[in-house]
């Protein structure tokens, strides 16, 4: 395989092709120093685990290790590419401290225990809070890179078996404002695009949604179009000067909190010029004339005026946005992590429904996905759902789901929809929540205002489980630590932002008595003793092939429909995007063709809710509103940030990703490519703030906010003024202490910083505004900031030189192409 160095060249060479052409394969690899790929035994297919694209991969095997993986050329997601965190991060799997015994507390101290003693602590303590309380003492907080069967397991075990409503995950934090938006607009979850809207697109929006560092793969394919003939204009949306933001027609760099002042300004413009589809919104939207109203407040001046954007470069977005042939409009964390996150969310859907931009090669919208498998968790019922896309709150839907369960609908909570994340970390601080079992993340960095997180995971009164791979953050704050099996070390499936359906196949064994999840899940229901109402075993399946045809039977006839899927079916060549049924056989690449929606309100899987204030609508209101189930127009009133700038907090503080790391990099930091390009935290100014602030690249700085403090070293970058900006990446198991600052004490983790706040519709944290000071704690003397050289961190000055982890580096670790 030849060498290209994929940590300075994270998207690989140019592949070029034009507008409805078929994306040509290129297909990249990475194996351990000194291995050919005629060394390898076996190759055993899956896809990633790292990021939310879904990129196929075949596992390499040699010994019983997994010793490198290569894309497949055959899977319509990446043909055959790899994101740099495919490439090198399953290295992590091999790391000398995986957990590999279940450890009890004891004595103030976590020690090796059995399986038998673990799980008797786990289900004896449960036993005796549902005894006392009830089932609103347990919680489950699960993550967004379990497999498809691990999760409908375990929303059978908690909603049908202990009937808990206090099941969410990480997801939470990064993709339910994609959900959130979809059921405003379309009545129900599932992304109404496909990533080959790329392939036919003329004009790509881009809002938030930094593609080329979280779905790196994907930007390899638009870097491709735009490399080809004919290509496509992009228009990106982001206060940082991203790669996006380089290659973009247009770049709008509004100024934290203002996304809907932006957006009723683009769809001013719109509405104004009659760039609207007339006979698309009479036959097949609601609502469209209190957008026109709502709308027509915001002229592209106004809008500029609040957004801080030159008012001829809104115009322009507009423009091609107004009169694109083919529209593709992606969504991600820069929308979603706000105060407004959903309506902001919406109007981008609106665009698409006044313009009628749905359902066709190049016109979709999708609302991404921050993990892999957050696209599972919410069709499974591990997030704050009701499996199988039901509606909580329609009687009908909670029978249905009874009867595939063969429980009493009252079994069933939903007196009130799911208890979501933020909610049920406050019922643990006050104590209604006493049993909280964390499965495969890590709220003691990912969450926000850590040092209440913290405080809360340390509750004398609060049992905590943490199911994990490695001894993270949080699982140093357990009273029982089960050891988990990885990706290529069980088998399942999981499904991308595209609603792409991959399957994995186990690879190799898990380190010593670690146990695959789904396993997890059937001990604890076994050792409950959860029964159906015929007093059979609740959960009727004992491995993963099981679950997915189980799963198969409470998708069928819902939108997310698997029925026609089968592990074999999946076995050998692409993957399949849902739904997936007689009807569909090779399943469906795009949704609502011809203005057919799932929005009908005996289908519907939410009656919405009011963009301002949350406040959910009835059924009835519902019906009154939709009664011939079609696309839903909400409009949005613009409403500031909660926390504001101020004389003693003059900056916005925003949180967000780098390439080289995933969430809070217990796999990424263990993996000595990935590590060595990103090592440690850092923070952004642009030049102009960073003169005035007497700031200079390479220098350590405090960033404090009412919250907490962090210490980082500066990196000057393109972005916009008035915003400081972190990685929200860096926790503290590979630092002194392990666990987190004491009292009073400068932290790394970006979340220090961060307001306990959300939006009212999907309850998603805001991370993306909060007030901040940037002061300066040690001159750098010249030293540049360890911040990747690539990507949105690039250096703004010239001449600061490459970080680690460049050619040389790569060349001593293995081969890659």
């Amino acid at each position: 395989m030849p060498q290209v160095d994929r940590i300075a060249e994270p998207w690989g060479t140019r592949t070029p092709y034009g507008p409805g052409d078929p994306w040509p394969v290129r297909v990249d690899a990475f194996l351990e120093a000194g291995l050919r790929e005629q060394d390898v035994e076996r190759w055993v297919q899956s896809a990633s685990i790292l990021h939310s694209n879904g990129d196929a991969m075949d596992i390499a095997v040699r010994a019983g290790r997994v010793v490198g993986v290569r894309g497949r050329a055959a899977d319509r997601v990446n043909h055959g590419r790899l994101d740099p965190k495919d490439l090198y991060g399953w290295q992590a799997g091999n790391a000398a401290d995986r957990l590999t015994r279940p450890l009890v507390r004891e004595g103030g101290r976590l020690v090796e225990s059995d399986w038998d003693t673990a799980m008797e602590r786990v289900t004896g303590r449960l036993k005796e809070l549902l005894a006392e309380q009830g089932p609103s003492a347990a919680g489950f907080y699960t993550t967004g890179q379990l497999f498809l069967e691990e999760y409908y397991t375990l929303a059978l075990i908690a909603h049908g078996g202990i009937g808990t409503n206090h099941v969410d995950g990480n997801t939470r934090l990064c993709t339910a404002t994609a959900a959130a938006a979809l059921k405003e607009s379309f009545g129900c979850d599932g992304q109404p695009g496909s990533y080959t809207d790329v392939d036919h697109a003329d004009v790509i929006a881009l809002y938030g949604h930094n593609v080329a560092e979280t779905q790196s793969v994907l930007w390899s394919r638009v870097l491709d179009r735009l490399a080809g003939p004919n290509p496509p204009a992009l228009v990106c949306v982001d206060p940082r000067e991203t790669e996006v933001a380089r290659a973009a027609a247009v770049h709008l760099a509004p100024r934290p909190g203002t996304n809907v002042a932006l957006m009723n300004g683009l769809l001013h413009e719109i509405v104004a010029n009659g760039w609207t589809d007339e006979a698309y919104l009479r036959d097949h939207v609601v609502g469209f004339e209190e957008l026109r109203e709502r709308v027509a407040n915001w002229p592209a001046e106004e809008a500029a005026r609040v957004c801080d954007v030159p008012v001829a470069d809104l115009r322009e977005a507009a423009r091609l946005i107004g009169t694109a042939e083919r529209l593709l409009s992606t969504v991600l964390q820069g929308f979603y992590q706000s105060h407004q996150a959903t309506a902001a969310a919406v109007q981008v859907n609106n665009v698409h429904l006044v313009r009628g931009m749905l359902g066709r090669p190049g016109c979709g919208v999708l609302q991404m996905n921050g993990q892999p498998t957050a696209q599972n968790t919410r069709e499974c019922g591990a997030d704050g759902d009701l499996p199988g896309f039901r509606n909580w709150a329609n009687d009908a839907h909670v029978q249905d789901l009874a009867r595939v369960w063969n429980i009493d609908p009252l079994d069933i909570p939903h007196y009130s929809p799911p208890t979501h994340a933020m909610q049920m970390f406050r019922y643990a601080e006050e104590g209604s929540i006493r049993f909280l079992y964390v499965i495969g993340t890590n709220p003691a960095v990912s969450l926000p205002e850590l040092r209440r997180v913290r405080s809360i995971l340390r509750r004398e009164g609060l049992f905590l489980v943490v199911q994990d791979i490695f001894l993270s953050e949080t699982a140093q704050l357990a009273d029982v630590v089960l050891p988990a099996a990885t990706w290529g070390e069980k088998t399942g499936t999981f499904t991308n932002a595209d609603r792409t359906v991959h399957l994995s196949d186990k690879a190799v064994e898990p380190p010593g008595e670690a146990r695959p999840d789904l396993d997890i899940f059937l001990d604890l229901a076994r050792r409950l003793d959860l029964r159906d109402k015929d007093g059979a075993p609740l959960v009727k399946w004992h491995d993963a092939e099981g679950a997915f045809e189980g799963w198969k039977e409470c998708s069928r006839g819902r939108p997310c429909d698997y029925s026609g899927l089968t592990y074999d079916r999946l076995r050998g060549g692409s993957g399949v995007q849902w739904p997936c049924d007689d009807e569909h056989p090779d399943g469906t690449e795009r949704l609502y063709a011809g203005g057919r929606f799932f929005s009908d309100p005996a289908c519907c899987e939410d009656y919405g809710r009011d963009l301002v204030t949350g406040a959910p609508l009835s059924g009835t209101e519902y019906r009154a509103l939709n009664p011939d189930g079609k696309a839903i127009i909400k409009a949005a009133e613009y409403v500031p940030p909660h926390e504001q700038p101020g004389e003693e907090f003059p900056l916005w503080l925003t949180t967000g990703r780098t390439l080289y790391h995933f969430h809070t990099r217990t796999k990424t930091g263990r993996t000595p490519q990935l590590r060595r390009a990103a090592p440690e935290p850092w923070a952004e100014l642009s030049p102009g703030e960073a003169a005035r602030n007497g700031l200079a690249e390479g220098d350590l700085v405090e960033i404090a906010t009412p919250r907490g403090s962090v210490r980082a070293r500066l990196r000057v970058t393109g972005m916009r003024d008035g915003v400081v900006f972190l990685p929200f990446h860096y926790g503290y198991w590979d630092e002194p202490g392990g666990s987190g600052p004491e009292d009073g004490e400068s932290g790394r983790a970006a979340n220090e910083l961060t307001l306990t706040d959300w939006d009212p519709v999907s309850k998603q944290p805001i991370f993306k505004t909060a007030a901040a000071r940037v002061t300066l704690v040690k001159a750098g003397d010249g030293e540049p900031s360890p911040a990747p050289t690539t990507g949105a961190s690039r250096p703004a000055a010239p001449g600061v030189p490459p970080t680690e982890g460049g050619r040389a580096a790569l060349a001593e670790e293995g081969d890659a192409a």
